[in-house]
């Protein structure tokens, strides 16, 4: 399939960059961070984004969703990446519309597919428990208990762990820390007992939460996908949330790289534009194409996920580890360009190095993705 966008996705493109350039500019996370909002990102805004069907643009029209595919999920991401967007949209709309349609049972998909389409309902995804990713080095554990199971353990860096409404938690059901077997997912109710949800504050602005699961009961019904097999699954789910954060990563990569030079061509020294030194020049060249490079590694992991969801797995490491190696350089080329005042708050450049480090650790960084993608290979 060739590497370039269909003309409804492009059509998408367009009307998203122009809807987040309107209300969610950058100055809009300035607020965020400077201000008192217990939920880090406006629910007004995700409300109108809901009505645009971004909430369910991969729930099934049935469900009132738009049914768009991951290329569409990777369009809106990109384009958040670019204001650098606060909002539910990965954990609720790509991790948790993908995991219901791809495991939810029927009445699963019938409860809560709409409310996700709907953006009346929010979910995230708790997985990790160390400072690294590591999703078969899970070791919370979810003991039989009469028809039911109580799920006890930590976990942290959950995206909006601290507005969710139900939480997907990956538990040991069999097995130990490290194997890949007997993990099972659960949906759990975030106001259940036994569950304490710690928010932390991120450097990038954002959200995240510790999650503290202490005998929390679980039944039959809660349980998303099969007992014992869920890490294949999650594996699934976590290579569309890769996906979506190297599209995100690389519309922040594309933005900084614009600004930069724009920068470059508004700065004077030694009465000429620094734009026109042969150093800057050189370096500005070479972080264009490995952003080029990054885009078409990108839309070839959101293409294989709606061609190909079982295998792609590779592709998607590559992207995720490919977009953090350029979204990084992409950061750190245009703080260094800007000089001095790229240092500064006064300038936006410096809340893209902060979001891109976060997404960059996010669900595996470049080494985890590499070392991933040789194993794959037989490395």
């Amino acid at each position: 399939m060739a590497l370039v966008l269909n003309e409804e996705q492009e059509m998408l493109r367009d009307s998203a960059r122009g809807f987040l350039e309107d209300k969610a500019p950058v100055k809009a996370l300035r607020a965020l961070r400077d201000g008192d909002n217990p939920d880090g990102f406006s629910r007004d805004l995700w409300a109108e984004m809901a009505e645009m069907g971004w909430a369910g643009i991969l729930v099934d029209e049935e469900y009132g969703g738009a049914d768009f595919g991951f290329v569409g999920a990777g369009v809106i991401a990109e384009e958040m990446g670019r204001t650098l967007t606060a909002s539910p949209f990965l954990a609720t709309s790509v991790l948790a519309a993908t995991a219901l349609k791809k495991m939810g049972s029927d009445a699963q998909r019938q409860e809560f597919l709409p409310k996700i389409a709907g953006g009346s309902a929010l979910f995230a995804l708790a997985v990790d428990e160390a400072r690294k990713h590591g999703p078969a080095k899970t070791a919370m554990s979810a003991e039989k208990h009469g028809n039911g199971f109580k799920l006890s353990g930590d976990k942290t860096f959950v995206a909006d762990g601290h507005v969710a409404d139900k939480i997907i938690v990956a538990a040991r059901t069999s097995g130990a820390a490290g194997e890949n077997d007997g993990m099972t997912l659960f949906l759990v109710d975030a106001k259940a007992n036994g569950v304490a949800v710690e928010r932390t504050s991120m450097v990038d602005s954002r959200n995240a939460a510790r999650i503290k699961f202490d005998n929390v009961e679980a039944t039959g019904d809660d349980v998303l996908g099969e007992v014992d097999g869920g890490y294949m699954a999650l594996e699934g789910v976590l290579n569309a949330g890769r996906a979506g954060l190297a599209a995100e990563m690389s519309g922040s990569s594309q933005q900084a790289f614009s600004m930069t030079m724009s920068y470059l061509k508004e700065r004077k020294q030694f009465g000429t534009e620094i734009g026109g030194f042969q150093a800057l020049q050189h370096r500005a060249a070479h972080l264009y194409s490995e952003i080029e490079l990054a885009k078409s590694a990108v839309l070839k992991a959101l293409q294989e996920l709606d061609d190909n969801y079982g295998m792609a797995g590779p592709i998607c490491s590559l992207a995720k580890a490919k977009a953090g190696e350029v979204a990084k350089l992409a950061s750190q080329e245009a703080v260094q360009m800007h000089g001095g005042i790229g240092m500064t708050d006064e300038y936006d450049i410096g809340f893209y190095m902060k979001r891109i480090r976060v997404a960059q650790e996010m669900f595996g960084d470049t080494a985890f993705h590499t070392d991933r993608l040789a194993q794959m290979r037989g490395y």
